[in-house]
C-alpha cells in the first residue's frame, strides 16, 4: 500500500512559513532608532574642570557646539548646559574571613543643569548616577585595573546617552 502525496510540498511549506515569519517581524514595531532631533540648533558645554562626560557630550554634539552666538536670532535658539560636577567613586563592599577585598562598587556621579540664553532652567539640577560591581583578586591587579576602566567607560558612554536623550526630550526652549 502506498502513502498519497501530501497535499503541500516541502518547499511550499518552507515559502510560507518564511513569509508568515516576515510578516509577524514587520507588524512587531521595530525600528531602528534614527537622528536624534533636539528644540535647540547649537549648545555650550561649560565645566568647572575638564572631565570626560564633559569631553563625551562635546565629542557626541558635534557641531552643534558653540560659544554663545552675538546674533539675536541664533541666541534664541541656543541652550547651555553645565556639568556642575562629576565625581568618580569607588567602595569597598566584600571582603573575605581575612579582611581581604573582594568585592568593589564603582560610581560616577554627574549633576548638571540646562538653561536657555535668558537664564530660565529647562532642566533643574539633576544628578545621574552609575554604578557597578567589580570583583577583586589579588593575583589579577593589572587585569581588574583595566577591568576598572572599561567599566568606568561605560557607565560613562551610560550617562552620555542619557544626557542625549533627555536633550532631545525638549520640545520648546523659549
Amino acid at each position: 500500500m502506498t502513502l498519497p502525496e501530501p497535499a503541500i510540498s516541502r518547499r511550499s511549506f518552507a515559502a510560507g512559513l518564511l513569509i508568515s515569519a516576515a510578516a509577524l517581524q514587520t507588524g512587531c514595531g521595530f525600528k531602528l532608532r534614527g537622528p536624534q532631533t533636539f528644540g535647540f540648533e547649537t549648545i555650550s558645554v561649560r565645566a568647572p574642570q575638564a572631565g570626560p562626560v564633559a569631553a563625551d557630550l562635546r565629542r557626541v554634539l558635534g557641531p552643534r557646539v558653540r560659544e554663545l552666538p552675538a546674533d539675536a536670532v541664533a541666541a534664541a535658539r541656543h541652550v547651555t548646559v553645565d556639568i556642575l560636577s562629576e565625581q568618580r567613586e569607588k567602595t569597598v563592599v566584600g571582603v573575605n574571613s581575612a579582611g581581604q577585598v573582594r568585592e568593589f562598587q564603582l560610581r560616577i556621579r554627574v549633576r548638571f543643569r540646562l538653561s536657555n540664553t535668558s537664564g530660565k532652567e529647562l532642566i533643574a539640577d539633576t544628578e545621574i548616577l552609575q554604578q557597578r560591581d567589580i570583583s577583586f583578586n589579588e593575583s589579577a591587579v593589572l587585569a581588574k585595573e583595566a577591568e576598572e576602566g572599561l567599566l568606568y567607560r561605560d557607565m560613562q558612554n551610560d550617562i552620555v546617552q542619557q544626557l542625549m536623550r533627555r536633550l532631545a526630550a525638549l520640545t520648546a526652549i523659549a
